[in-house]
């Protein structure tokens, strides 16, 4: 099992995840056409040159998102996870483009017992994205029901 159960999730643990991931036109254009967002500023290359500041289009920031949760699961929460509960406080200081490379940052901002599930705790990871440039381009805050270690 690569996920850490909740007694090995600590408050300040912190994961420097090893996978890092160059962002394509297509992860781009793709996710953006799957979830039906017809925002120019992800499609439409002619309208971001003239019409924007960017001057090209911008990545899709729940692509992001889902790209910076994901690169994370291998290190912590895989296999061990029972349920997402929710992302808060969901931040894109920068934007991405294509041909970014990003890396990702966990770290265990909070811990609790479930009141309702005595083989389970909550888990709150912060988790931040940085270009290969070292902005953050992307955070959240997000909290999972965890699998604490079995008995037997």
């Amino acid at each position: 099992m690569a996920g850490l159960y909740y007694e090995e999730l600590t408050v300040g643990r912190t994961f420097e995840h090893a996978i890092r991931r160059t962002v394509t036109e297509m992860d781009n254009v793709l996710f953006t056409a799957m979830t039906h967002n017809p925002a120019a500023l992800h499609l439409d290359e002619e309208y971001c040159k003239t019409e924007t500041e960017f001057g090209t289009r911008i990545v899709n920031s729940c692509f992001t998102l889902g790209l910076m949760v994901g690169i994370s699961v291998g290190d912590t929460t895989l296999g061990t996870t029972i349920a997402n509960l929710g992302w808060d406080e969901v931040r894109f200081p920068k934007p991405v483009f294509h041909g970014d490379t990003l890396r990702v940052r966990s770290s265990v901002h909070e811990v609790r017992e479930s009141r309702s599930r005595p083989d389970a705790g909550i888990v709150v990871f912060v988790h931040e994205a940085f270009n290969q440039r070292q902005e953050c381009v992307a955070s959240c805050k997000r909290s999972a029901l965890m699998k604490k270690t079995p008995r037997g």
